[in-house]
């Protein structure tokens, strides 16, 4: 395992081309959450902050977590805790983490762990148990808590954990784009930490067991839990997010997707077999919207930009950047699902999808219609053929002249703007008839 860099970006660059984590199983890595940290870490950029905050040591986290560990948690020694010292650093040794870790034990009813990566090469990183853990798992489980503990440390999402933190402190307006993002690499960086897990014990029914205990804080032998009602009730669960119905929001991946996603990585005969599996789990990472509308009002959004936008034969960046815009807060890669849609059947994506909103709920025609005037506007040039589809398509779904007119003006919003109006004809000519202020009631 490779030693601890100064430079988040050195640590993408190196994992890319990870093969195998051992001669028997496939990388504990994940290359979407990979390539998602990278773009998160560029977004931010990551090497000018990282630098700021090596010159100026503005963070005082190192110290904090430290003097909050030595002075309110028990930390593992091996003439203290002899038993659990030897657990913890023989997984080290098994997962090839060779760096520095402290561990500690919290007295603590909830039943969690967690680990803070260290600011700097000279200290060692944190790993916490909490005391509650001790009555309830077994070795092998809890040989699975600090492998994934461990795993987020060997996988650096801490470190890029506090760069966005430090970027965005609590409270921040962080983009919606950005915002998704972050969580669906919060959720993958948690299926790369259970792989380490198992990597730690090898077990897989220890890892099933410690996902249900954790969840549920039962001691699952006392009540007379079997490993086979566990899977076939995740199983049920599992499906109910598969068939559209569930949307996994939290920065943790929901467990029935936890435990398939580690039930591949334990069991697939082939690398194929694994991908493909994973492909379906991560399809449900990806939903925002929860609801067979939402998935309607996407497709919409895209096709009806793409239509707009086209309409005067000239594309312009603001009216794409409007699209992507929209599409933000429904689709964690918007800009990938409006290629999609653009590589399509552009007009029967947009016929189907405003027939199925119409259906389904009505009362959003006034909402496309304003949608396609924004779109419209976005460029501040307002072609004739333009002005004739949002007529074409308020008509269409059932609106008067005297409403679309009015849904028309009213995208001006209030008060006073500088304008320029400009006709461009089929011909190509074009014509500014008006320029000056606008002052909107």
């Amino acid at each position: 395992m490779e030693k601890k860099t100064n430079s988040l970006w050195n640590w993408f660059k190196g994992s890319k081309n990870e093969e195998k984590q051992d001669a028997d199983r496939y990388s504990a890595s994940i290359e979407m959450e990979k390539q998602i940290g990278e773009q998160i870490y560029n977004a931010l950029q990551g090497s000018v902050v990282e630098e700021v905050l090596n010159k100026t040591k503005v963070s005082n986290s190192d110290a904090y977590w430290r003097s909050t560990m030595e002075g309110h948690s028990l930390k593992v020694e091996k003439e203290l805790l002899s038993d659990f010292y030897e657990l913890c650093n023989d997984v080290k040794l098994k997962l090839g983490f060779d760096e520095k870790v402290d561990f500690y034990i919290t007295g603590d009813s909830s039943v969690n762990a967690f680990s803070v990566a260290a600011e700097s090469e000279d200290e060692p990183h944190i790993v916490n148990i909490n005391s509650a853990l001790f009555g309830l798992m077994s070795n092998d489980e809890l040989r699975f808590v600090v492998g994934h503990e461990l795993g987020h440390l060997i996988n650096r999402d801490t470190a890029l954990a506090r760069l966005i933190h430090f970027v965005f402190p609590p409270n921040a307006n962080v983009p919606v784009t950005l915002q998704y993002k972050i969580r669906l690499h919060e959720q993958l960086a948690e299926l790369v930490a259970d792989r380490y897990g198992y990597l730690a014990t090898g077990n897989l029914g220890a890892c099933v067991t410690a996902f249900f205990k954790l969840a549920s804080g039962l001691d699952l032998e006392k009540m007379n839990v079997s490993i086979e009602a566990l899977i076939a009730d995740n199983n049920r669960r599992l499906n109910y997010f598969l068939n559209d119905k569930g949307v996994s929001r939290a920065s943790h991946p929901v467990n029935p997707i936890r435990v398939q996603a580690l039930n591949l990585f334990a069991t697939a005969q082939s690398k194929a077999e694994l991908d493909k599996g994973m492909d379906e789990l991560i399809s449900i990472l990806l939903k925002i919207g929860c609801s067979e509308l939402d998935e309607h009002t996407a497709r919409f959004i895209a096709s009806a930009g793409l239509i707009v936008a086209n309409t005067d034969s000239a594309v312009a960046k603001e009216e794409v950047e409007q699209i992507i815009h929209s599409l933000a807060g429904m689709k964690i890669f918007p800009r990938k699902f409006l290629d999609e849609i653009a590589e399509g059947d552009v007009v029967k994506t947009f016929n189907d999808a405003v027939g199925k909103i119409l259906e389904i709920n009505p009362g959003m025609r006034e909402g496309m219609l304003q949608y396609m005037i924004h779109i419209v506007l976005s460029d501040k040039i307002i072609a004739k053929e333009e002005v004739e589809l949002i007529y074409n398509f308020g008509n269409s779904i059932g609106l008067s002249e005297i409403e679309i007119a009015t849904a028309t003006s009213s995208a001006w919003g209030f008060g006073e703007y500088d304008y320029s109006i400009t006709l461009i004809y089929a011909n190509g000519n074009k014509d500014t008839f008006i320029t000056g202020k606008l002052t909107v009631l």
